[in-house]
């Protein structure tokens, strides 16, 4: 009997001596895997979340082999209902998922033959592990793809109520995270509304360019069979069957570009969760997190902690980790199949659950948050945000260049300075000192509420600009 060496604590298993547990490699072994081989080989443990995506892609086969003539119509119907009760027993918790059989394929195919008997060994003609699970992959990416377009609209749908409820709220904008100049907060909000629909958009190109069906390219090199790559295609959703077998299943950028989508929401997520935060803090307290997105401490009765918000902050960082698992995983495979693309689930599951949290917390997060509008009206003027105002008020007034106006503006923010004051409180004798042409008209410009309502340029941070932006946002990302 074949046997390993196994060293004094070692966990290396001892070669089976029973034939192919599985069936799947036929008359070509003699034995079995060794146990720890059948443990890393092994891919059911997490594809089998692929069952619904396998058993429509069996099926849409089956009804093309049926179609074509290559299987009998009796063995097509047999084929059909047995697919479809195992997809009942799956979804109702009765299906028992075996290690030894790999994968979902062959879960699936083995629970096949327990029911229609020698039909099952049909279903497998004219196709592979290899086109199936690309198959298989290409669909629940697409749903995955789906799913996500969905909860980005509703947390979009989210900021824009929010962002029209505040359309006039006075909030300091920064930049270097010091004061710069005063915004609303609904144009703040606003635009993490345009980063999300950016965001949509790559997962739509996304779904449009991975919607091509590997169906039928088996193993690498298509099949000698009669088959019908469109009908499948047709029949799966897919726009068209993909043009070169070897790439049908060897490639996995569908899957790189699904992860890229995700790693670039995540960090719109997490720099909105930061400033959330930051908000929260009491330093700024700007903000303030409802008790069901709140945590509090062991040892601090006082705190409030606004956990759900630093949790998305660091879940970009599996999200990017998930991106790069897989980009090393295929920079350097040769065609066509690996075994390393078995790898390829992990991250891509991972991924979802991870925006799908996410994403369901940021919303709540978004319509649960109060805001202290006083608070951030008082900031919105602090550190002379009005002193770009300033600046081209000496331009248009004046006629002074800008670069000029630049100079003169930063020697009276000096000056104010110095004074413990700010711009506004500077009497004209003091501004006239430098600039003499500056006159009473000035103060008006100097003023919060005027130099946001004067930032009436296209996308700017008037609260008239705010509710156009706000009405056009609905008309563009949201569907009810």
């Amino acid at each position: 009997m074949a046997k390993t060496t196994k060293k004094p604590g070692s966990n290396s298993g001892s070669i089976s001596a029973a034939p192919d547990p599985s069936g799947i490699w036929g008359g070509r072994f003699d034995v079995g895997p060794a146990d720890i081989m059948q443990e890393i080989n092994a891919s059911i443990d997490f594809d089998r979340r692929l069952f619904a995506q396998d058993i429509a892609g069996s099926k849409a086969h089956a009804a093309m082999l049926t179609k074509t003539g290559i299987i009998s119509e009796d063995d097509g119907d047999a084929i059909a209902k047995g697919l479809d009760s195992i997809l009942g027993e799956i979804e109702g918790g009765q299906f028992e998922f075996k290690k030894a059989l790999e994968d979902i394929h062959m879960n699936v195919e083995s629970r096949l033959t327990e029911l229609i008997g020698d039909a099952a060994g049909r279903l497998h003609t004219a196709r592979s592990r290899n086109d199936q699970v690309a198959t298989d992959l290409r669909l629940w990416v697409r749903d995955a793809l789906d799913r996500l377009d969905g909860d980005l609209e509703t947390l979009q749908a989210a900021l824009i109520g929010r962002a029209e409820e505040h359309a006039a709220t006075m909030m300091p904008g920064f930049t270097h995270l010091q004061s710069a100049q005063p915004v609303t907060l609904g144009h703040h909000l606003l635009a993490y509304v345009e980063m999300l629909g950016r965001d949509r958009g790559r997962a739509a190109d996304c779904r449009k360019r991975l919607n091509e069906s590997p169906l039928g390219a088996a193993a690498l090199a298509g099949t000698s069979f009669p088959i019908d790559r469109h009908m499948t295609a047709d029949a799966l959703g897919f726009d068209q069957p993909m043009a070169n077998s070897l790439d049908a299943v060897s490639d996995r950028d569908f899957v790189l570009e699904y992860l890229s989508v995700a790693s670039i929401l995540g960090v719109h997520l997490s720099r909105f969760a930061e400033e959330i935060v930051l908000w929260c803090s009491v330093q700024f307290a700007y903000a303030h997190m409802p008790d069901a997105y709140s945590t509090g401490s062991s040892i601090m009765p006082q705190k409030r902690n606004p956990d759900a918000a630093e949790l998305i902050r660091a879940k970009a960082g599996s999200l990017i980790g998930a991106l790069n698992t897989l980009l090393v995983v295929m920079k350097g495979l040769p065609l066509a199949y690996g075994k390393d693309m078995q790898e390829d689930k992990v991250p891509v599951f991972a991924a979802a659950d991870t925006l799908s949290l996410c994403l369901a917390a940021m919303t709540g997060m978004v319509e649960g948050m109060t805001f202290d509008t006083e608070r951030m009206r008082a900031d919105a003027g602090a550190g002379h945000a009005t002193a770009t105002d300033l600046a081209d008020w000496l331009v248009k007034e004046l006629n002074m260049p800008f670069r000029d106006a630049h100079h003169v503006t930063g020697t009276l923010v000096k000056m104010a300075d110095a004074a413990s004051m700010g711009l506004h409180q500077l009497s004209l004798d003091a501004m006239q000192s430098v600039a003499p042409g500056i006159t009473e008209a000035v103060y008006d410009v100097l003023k919060v509420e005027d130099a946001l309502n004067s930032r009436n340029s296209f996308g700017g941070t008037s609260p008239e600009k705010v509710r156009d932006a706000v009405a056009e946002a609905k008309k563009r990302f949201l569907t009810g």
